[in-house]
């Protein structure tokens, strides 16, 4: 090895970075869910704390930032395999994977002449973040070492670790599960010591899981509803359930300890200064107290779009115009913990009741409580539930009154009743390779609707179809191709898609003026010609409706 190598000697550990890529493997070619339980146990009973922690980190969306870009990996694959710009290109194209292309780009180059074979997961990590603020030719000697040092499915997870694409296909509770199960501790409780603001980097696994660790700001695990897959009298009588409306906004924690207030988004994102309207909520709120709600905007007490909502997401600084056009809220729903303790326990009922003081001593406009809908009968929640729409709401909530707060998606005490989907009927224009299993497959897809003669395009969509029909659409594609722009091909507007999307926005970033929420494909019309899809003045017609 060179001598200006950015590698170090370091000692074994029990389980090193190949353990790591066989656990991943496993997880992504078995769709049981034992089978990953099982592996995700196995790793966490051999491997060492630290790497432990980093799989933690990893499975729950902490990942270390990008130390190079792809294009650099790019570069130094071809200059490592002497291939051409444009034969790469085609691989990639084909492969439709940059991490998997290398890895089998570079599959005949081991030399396995370094000490890395031993090292550890967090080993790796921890090089590749001392590494981000060296000098490029110090990353290109150690990323090239590496690749030349481990076998494919190694160096397909480490591409992965690099380019931050890790899509990992286990849930958050499957990896929660099989932690509790090794540690011997109850899941509710791991659950919670591994949320809030945590670096890997700087704690140890012990540390983390020491219940005399404090964190102020640390949330709660969120609670989430399963959608309702059976008739409403199979619930039983409507008395013992709770109704809401399902709100169309951002699902969020506020917890007030230690005289701070904490924001936390559902996917743990600290966002308190995102929101300075909540700032006056930190001298009002009592101590001890964690709520969930949505972070939702408002006038006059009437809940807006959430497209609203998007022209302040990502921004780091809100303007005064922003705070007056669209004002936050929050639409608060239950509370988890009261005067300091968990409080998850206690029944809804119960737990509604603490939360009406909270909100009543707090006297404020900025924090209300989500309203309970008030009904007799089934068929008048049904039809109450037609009008969720004009509450700009996506449904209704479903809640049973004795139920406790508990942790992830369980089925039976909390569904989502959500309003049929709106829908319009394209065509496809263009198509895309997809990722993963389905790199080989033309399963992106792009549609247009009608302007007078021309076809204007207003959406993607990526979901919907089984996999025969992705076959068939595929096929398809590669037969009535008609341009290439790099991995994107043009196709004869032949083929017509009903899509369903959850809301509407004006837009003027999209040739057709509007922007979709949640779009995805809900059937292919093959009984609809290209001439009878709808048209922009069907979608402004929809927008207006709606606005």
């Amino acid at each position: 090895m060179q001598t200006n190598s950015p590698i170090h000697n370091t000692n074994n550990t029990v389980a090193g970075f190949k353990h790591f890529a066989a656990l991943v493997y496993t997880i992504g070619t078995t769709t049981k869910t034992n089978e990953k339980l099982t592996a995700l146990q196995n790793y966490f009973s051999n491997a060492t704390d630290q790497d432990k922690l980093w799989v933690i980190a990893i499975f729950s969306g902490r990942r270390p930032k990008r130390t190079v870009t792809t294009a650099q990996l790019k570069e130094w694959c071809i200059e490592l395999t002497g291939l051409s710009n444009w034969l790469f290109e085609e691989c990639y194209h084909t492969v439709g994977d940059l991490a998997e292309t290398i890895a089998l780009l570079t599959e005949n180059i081991e030399e396995h002449t370094l000490s890395l074979n031993n090292w550890s997961l967090s080993e790796y990590i921890l090089q590749l973040i001392d590494l981000q603020k060296k000098e490029d030719a110090l990353k290109k000697a150690f990323i090239i070492e590496c690749w030349k040092s481990m076998q494919q499915q190694e160096k397909f997870v480490f591409n992965k670790l690099i380019t931050g694409g890790f899509r990992i296909g286990v849930s958050q509770k499957i990896m929660i599960n099989a932690l509790a199960k090794t540690l011997q501790l109850e899941e509710s409780t791991v659950a919670h010591k591994i949320s809030g603001n945590w670096n890997p980097a700087e704690i140890k696994l012990q540390d983390l899981m020491n219940s005399n660790t404090i964190d102020f700001s640390k949330p709660y695990p969120f609670y989430l509803a399963y959608a309702l897959d059976k008739p409403l009298d199979n619930l039983g009588e409507e008395q013992d359930w709770q109704a809401e409306w399902k709100w169309d906004g951002i699902r969020g924690q506020i917890i007030k300890r230690n005289n701070e207030l904490f924001v936390w988004s559902r996917g743990e994102e600290l966002m308190t200064n995102k929101f300075p309207e909540f700032t006056i909520l930190q001298n009002l709120l009592p101590n001890g107290v964690a709520l969930d709600g949505e972070i939702i905007p408002m006038q006059n007490n009437q809940p807006l779009p959430f497209a609203l909502m998007q022209t302040r997401i990502g921004r780091k600084t809100i303007t005064k115009k922003q705070l007056t056009e669209v004002p936050i809220h929050f639409l608060v729903y239950d509370i988890v913990e009261f005067e300091h303790i968990d409080c998850r326990h206690l029944s809804l009922i119960e737990r509604r009741n603490l939360l009406e003081q909270i909100v009543q001593q707090t006297n404020h406009s900025v924090l209300q409580i989500s309203p309970t809908i008030s009904f007799s009968t089934w068929h008048e929640l049904s039809k109450l539930r037609e009008q969720s729409r004009n509450y700009f709401a996506e449904g209704i909530m479903l809640k049973k009154k004795s139920s406790t707060y508990q942790v992830g998606r369980k089925v039976g005490d909390w569904w989502k009743w959500k309003i049929d989907p709106l829908t319009i009927d394209a065509v496809l224009i263009y198509a895309q390779k997809g990722h993963g299993r389905r790199s080989n497959l033309y399963t992106d897809y792009t549609f247009a609707v009608k302007d007078g003669d021309k076809l204007v395009s207003f959406t993607k969509a990526y979901s919907g179809l089984t996999d025969k029909e992705l076959i068939e659409v595929d096929a398809f594609v590669k037969k009535n191709a008609i341009e290439k722009f790099g991995p994107v091909r043009t196709v004869k507007p032949e083929l017509v898609f009903e899509i369903a999307f959850e809301g509407i926005a004006a837009s003027n970033r999209h040739k057709s003026g509007v922007a979709l929420r949640f779009p995805r494909i809900a059937r292919w019309r093959k009984d609809k010609p290209p001439t009878e899809i709808n048209t922009v003045e069907d979608l402004k017609k929809l927008l207006h409706q709606l606005s």
